[in-house]
């Protein structure tokens, strides 16, 4: 935790020391930093969040190896057979008839458990003072893109690393 903070202060000293190249400069950097900023940690932490309360649930799906499911999502390449019969007798209505049942159609349930981080108020809020500052700027005649668009990428990078020390909390 002392790690973040300091961090954070010293990004946001830095930040502040811009003051003295011209408050253009400043306003673009502040705002764009702590749009960014704030976006990766709400993102972080809802989705830490999320994962947390699907372990508590014990709410776990096990699942074949992620380069498996890559490269045969559809098991056409699995070893076990589907059963003994030979190839000339199998009733192939019934085989596809019990395949459609198998595939997974979208439903409610599966798509409120897959956004329950995306519409999380922790990344909302973010996207929102993203939209609101840069409007802001916009209106007050302080937008300058060649300092903005940098500055999100600096947000980025230092919440990455805040975040990468809040996961252990």
């Amino acid at each position: 935790m002392k790690k973040t903070i300091k961090i954070i202060g010293v990004v946001e000293l830095l930040i502040l020391s811009t003051m003295l190249i011209s408050f253009n400069f400043f306003i673009n950097l502040q705002v764009a930093f702590l749009s960014s900023f704030f976006i990766i940690i709400g993102s972080a932490y809802a989705y830490k969040k999320m994962v947390n309360s699907e372990v508590a649930l014990e709410n776990i799906d096990e699942k074949k190896d992620i380069l498996d499911e890559i490269e045969d999502p559809y098991e056409l390449y699995d070893e076990t057979p589907i059963n003994q019969t030979p190839a000339d007798e199998l009733d192939l209505k019934a085989i596809v008839i019990e395949e459609k049942k198998k595939i997974k159609i979208l439903n409610i349930q599966d798509i409120k458990k897959g956004s329950k981080a995306g519409v999380s108020l922790f990344r909302l809020v973010p996207y929102l003072f993203l939209i609101v500052g840069f409007i802001a700027l916009k209106n007050n005649e302080f937008l300058d893109i060649s300092v903005y668009l940098p500055s999100l990428l600096l947000g980025i990078i230092v919440g990455y690393f805040v975040s990468k020390d809040l996961e252990r909390f």
